[in-house]
């Protein structure tokens, strides 16, 4: 099923993203600008996978 196969990498995806912000504000001199982009992406990410989500059922 190729859409389940999306979801499965939109997930993982979404997952990486919430590690490289974590990491990122892990650092005393971490980058605002960079964080904020991380989060847009993965907010992105979310809203993608919630309409795949609700399109397959």
């Amino acid at each position: 099923m190729p859409m389940q196969g999306h979801i499965q990498e939109l997930s993982e995806k979404h997952k990486k993203l919430e590690e490289l912000i974590e990491a990122e504000m892990a650092h005393p001199d971490w980058d605002e600008i960079r964080v904020a982009a991380l989060k847009k992406e993965k907010l992105r990410i979310k809203d993608e996978l919630q309409r795949l989500r609700t399109s397959v059922h």
